[in-house]
């Protein structure tokens, strides 16, 4: 057996069960998890179909790029989850979707203010814009690393989806689901042509700090239930 079991095991009913919620299509997306104590990480197979993913399909890869268990090419944007796990170390899983909402949004480059409590507690201030790189591209991976050094847990990456991040893959997928409901109300608030109000500055503060606490116990190797 694989001493990366469990990696690719949390790999496969993750990306199943984001197809089951439909957040996840076709052979869209990607998503990866941090390997414990080494410079490494699980992430899918490129272009292959989520539902007909097996544990044996899951890559294993380092933070140079070499493949260390795997007979599929790894997702083209591995290179992007790479970078992350080297600039966040309070990041433990990333979840790449194009989620139809968000996606929208990117669209329109509307990034998301603070619009509720939950959404800065566990996605930050603010769902910002990342601007357009080429899928797959050393354009990508450099722009992407130098925008989540805010300490954001969600982004939107312009005309290709969203990106988001969680202290364990269990927490990212709350995340997903936080991001797509902010990004459906904000779409209908836009459409109304009225104001959006957001939650007061000094609310926001205190949310923001909950999770920045929560991410400094991770990066320092501490864990952390990540609860309201």
């Amino acid at each position: 057996m694989s001493q990366y079991q469990k990696e690719k095991h949390l790999i496969v009913q993750t990306a199943q069960e984001l197809v089951h919620k439909g957040f996840l299509m076709a052979t869209g997306g990607n998503l990866s998890v941090r390997v414990p104590g080494q410079d490494a990480f699980a992430i899918t197979p490129s272009n292959y179909d989520y539902m007909k993913m097996t544990e044996d399909d899951v890559c294993i890869l380092d933070f140079e790029m070499k493949l260390l268990e795997g007979h599929l090419k790894p997702s083209v944007e591995s290179g992007m989850h790479g970078a992350i796990y080297q600039v966040r170390r309070d990041v433990n899983a990333i979840v790449h979707t194009h989620q139809v909402y968000a996606s929208a949004l990117t669209l329109i480059k509307a990034p998301i203010p603070s619009l509720f409590d939950e959404q800065v507690r566990f996605l930050g201030r603010s769902v910002d814009i990342i601007p357009y790189a080429p899928s797959g591209t050393g354009m990508l991976k450099n722009t992407i690393a130098k925008h989540v050094q805010n300490h954001n847990n969600a982004y939107m990456m312009q005309n290709h989806g969203a990106l988001i991040f969680g202290h364990d893959m269990e927490r990212a997928v709350h995340n997903v689901e936080i991001l797509e409901k902010c990004s459906l109300a904000y779409l209908l608030a836009l459409l109304s042509e009225r104001k959006v109000s957001k939650i007061p500055l000094a609310i926001r503060e205190i949310a923001f700090a909950k999770l920045r606490k929560d991410q400094k116990k991770v990066a320092a190797g501490e864990t952390t239930t990540g609860g309201e």
